[in-house]
């Protein structure tokens, strides 16, 4: 991604704030997760209740077996004329069992989906919504394409465990406690094997989770650094290709993709690798626990159970096998869905350090009004007069009301992106209402810098910024930003039609004004020559239009906010020379009347400007008209004679 001069570094992505390192459940992660299903306590009270039934129901049909063959096969096996009356009626009752398991463990699912997808759409909410009090500091240090990583891939490992492992995990807890009670109701001695084939289970488990946790955590890691690589070079694919740059492009994301696919194969190879582990040992249980079983049988040997001694029969073995199964898996189970928690407790880390973040703060108290003049004195109106005024609120519940004049003065302002790199030494600036100042420098020299502290984008470190002698930080930055139409070298635009985009800049504005606006910024003619002229729909940041009527559009969307104080950052840099031409009288229109600051690399597009600064390194080293510093012949001198454009 092309960074701006004027922004800080891109740095790597900050550590996600109480985020497992070696895959480890974090519990003040899972803590606060529950605070947020906790909002379906109905929902979740009746998947408990299903998820006991469900599990009852599995347990119940294999005691069953023992039933089943104790008391009806082996007696009809006995029987010169078998009776078949009592065995299809315990088949009934048999089948309901399984019926009402089915049904108990459908609707588990189906509420665990809906609690899923609850819980997440209030996640992403919360997330979109702090996202809109983020400073710009934070969209300038992270990716666009890792940010959108929490929006996808963050939250989608939250939705299969939220659906699906929670459940599971619930589910093979409960079928665990049910299981071992029946399985020692049978036989202590069998229950015995169980147990010491379980703990040599368990430190497989343990070896394989610690393992595969701390790669799933990795994998969320550098999907969303892959991420974020994939979505700069689809922004840069013209740069890459104008440059040549396909080979290095490659090679950047070979590097993310491998370490993506290292990560990720290590933990999905650890994780696969526990369910084929665990059924060859089940297996070898299931075997020994039936030689075993088989040699008590036969040898008459008496069966220890929980509630005295009995005698082991067939039924018991048969039942017991698939107990011991029962048992087995669901430790499998659990096992298995440790990883997926933990991957998706890395997703929830991620996405909480997002919803962390410190918000734009705000302490202002002024706040920008519509007025009209009544009697000699400023009147608040709700309608657009054309007049703006600060409104003043006083200790003593007073209001007092000031005109917009669009005075903006900086006084010996320092300033720093990074604490080690300053960006602007001891720069003041005196802008008087209806003043065209112009700042001109090379790349990196601050002056971009200049109108983000404007902007209040970044708190300057010292000196002073005012307002019609207000300081800034007294006025709300709502208020402030909508005293200030922006247009940027960079143009957003957003799906929507040529109408909504122009009246993004005030979405109170009329039809009728969104075409005057258009018209100031000889936008209006080629708007008419599109399909379906201000209701064609643009889409794709407005990919069907030329880069110079994309920047008409923005300047049109600044003219119609109507503000008293413009910016315009390289706003005409994109656009060719005669198009600039054409848009030169409209700028001179909108900036009539206006304080407007203006970033030029073109020095004919600032000759006009009643002062001209000249930054280098964050310092202002000539000021004065464009005739002023040609007399000086000092280093503007030497640009304009040199080269009408600064590189």
């Amino acid at each position: 991604m092309n960074k701006k001069e004027g922004t800080p570094p891109m740095g790597p992505t900050p550590p996600m704030g109480g985020m497992p390192s070696v895959g480890k459940i974090n519990p003040e992660i899972m803590k606060r997760l529950f605070s947020y299903i906790g909002q379906y306590k109905v929902y979740l009270v009746v998947v408990v209740i299903c998820i006991l039934v469900s599990s009852v129901a599995g347990v119940a049909s294999s005691v069953f077996i023992q039933i089943l063959i104790d008391d009806y096969i082996v007696p009809i096996l006995s029987m010169d004329s078998p009776v078949f009356t009592g065995l299809l009626k315990a088949l009934c009752i048999m089948g309901v069992i399984y019926l009402i398991g089915i049904l108990a463990t459908w609707l588990y699912n189906f509420l665990m989906v809906t609690i899923a997808q609850g819980t997440l759409k209030k996640i992403r909410d919360e997330m979109f919504e702090k996202m809109q009090r983020l400073p710009v500091r934070y969209f300038d240090t992270h990716t666009n394409g890792d940010i959108m990583s929490h929006y996808t891939n963050d939250t989608d490992t939250l939705r299969q465990m939220i659906a699906q492992s929670m459940a599971q995990l619930i589910s093979s807890l409960v079928t665990i406690v049910a299981v071992f009670a029946c399985m020692l109701y049978q036989s202590v001695y069998l229950t015995l094997i169980v147990i010491v084939s379980i703990f040599l289970i368990m430190q497989i488990v343990k070896a394989v989770t610690g393992k595969s946790g701390f790669y799933f955590v990795r994998q969320q890691e550098t999907l969303g650094a892959l991420d974020g690589y994939v979505e700069e070079m689809i922004n840069g694919q013209k740069v890459v290709k104008v440059f040549c740059h396909e080979k290095e492009s490659k090679e950047g994301f070979y590097r993310r993709n491998e370490e993506w696919r290292e990560a990720s194969a290590n933990a999905n190879g650890y994780a696969n690798s526990m369910m084929p582990m665990m059924n060859a040992l089940g297996y070898v249980q299931y075997v020994i626990i039936a030689i075993v079983g088989a040699w008590l049988a036969i040898s008459e040997v008496p069966n220890l159970t929980i509630f005295g001694m009995n005698t082991l029969t067939l039924g018991m073995i048969a039942s017991f096998l698939t107990l011991s199964r029962n048992f087995t898996n669901p430790v499998a189970q659990l096992a298995n869905q440790f990883n997926s928690i933990v991957t998706a407790l890395a997703g929830a880390g991620r996405i909480f350090t997002l919803i962390d973040e410190e918000p734009e703060t705000d302490d202002g108290y002024v706040t920008l009004v519509n007025a009209k003049e009544e009697n000699g004195e400023l009147i608040e109106v709700k309608e657009r007069t054309g007049i703006w005024a600060w409104k003043h609120p006083h200790g003593d519940g007073t209001l007092t009301y000031q005109k917009v004049e669009g005075n903006i003065v900086l006084e010996h302002v320092d300033f720093c992106y990074i604490p080690e790199k300053q960006v602007l030494n001891d720069v003041s600036v005196y802008a008087k209402p209806g003043q065209k100042v112009a700042f001109v420098g090379a790349t990196g020299a601050g002056k971009t810098t200049i109108t983000n502290l404007i902007n209040r984008f970044y708190d300057i470190a010292d000196g002073k910024i005012r307002y019609d002698g207000i300081n800034i930080n007294k006025i709300k930055k709502d208020d402030l930003r909508r005293s200030l139409g922006v247009v940027l070298q960079d143009v957003n635009l957003f799906t929507g039609t040529v109408m909504e985009n122009i009246r993004y800049g005030n979405k109170e504005a009329s039809d009728e004004e969104c075409i005057e606006a258009a018209k100031l910024a000889n936008a209006h003619n080629f708007i008419m020559m599109l399909p379906n002229g201000y209701q064609t729909v643009l889409e794709g940041d407005g990919s069907g239009l030329s880069q110079g009527q994309r920047q008409l559009l923005s300047i049109a969307r600044a003219a119609v906010s109507n503000p008293p104080v413009m910016i315009l950052d390289e706003a005409t840099s994109s656009i060719d020379t005669r198009t600039e031409g054409m848009v030169q009288l409209g700028m001179d229109r909108l900036m009539e009347g206006r304080t407007v600051f203006v970033i030029a690399h073109r020095l004919s597009t600032v000759m006009n400007s009643d002062v001209i600064m000249v930054l280098d390194h964050g310092s202002i080293i000539e000021r004065g008209s464009h005739k002023e510093l040609i007399a000086k012949k000092g280093t503007y001198y030497q640009l304009y004679m040199g080269a009408f454009e600064l590189e």
